[in-house]
């Protein structure tokens, strides 16, 4: 069976450790019946972001607008319209928006 989520019923969650910003659930944890992983919609406003720390978890984020910076111990990379990266469990990181425009972005991650 297909399980849409319209994006003006997306629910909000609380993403511990973030700040400036906003998330939504869109796939998975409730919203749907996926198992594997989940599938959130963050909105980052400028100077938002997410404290240094790390998620047992891996991580894909997918940049839909604007630029963020993340930050690992390799450095600063800069994540522009339709870039993504992937961050391994319990990497070590932290994200900014540096710049005057919202960010939007997709996070997806297993369970």
């Amino acid at each position: 069976m297909l399980q849409v989520t319209r994006f003006d019923k997306a629910k909000p969650y609380d993403a511990k450790k973030h700040f400036g910003m906003s998330a939504m659930r869109l796939q998975g944890q409730g919203v749907s019946d996926l198992e594997d992983y989940w599938v959130g919609f963050s909105t980052f406003l400028p100077g938002g972001g997410a404290e240094h720390g790390s998620a047992p978890t891996a991580k894909v984020y997918v940049v839909l607008e604007g630029e963020i910076t993340v930050t690992t111990t390799e450095g600063d990379t800069v994540l522009g319209r339709y870039d993504s990266c992937y961050l391994p469990p319990n990497l070590e990181r932290s994200i900014e928006n540096k710049t005057n425009h919202v960010v939007q972005m997709l996070v997806i991650s297993p369970n």
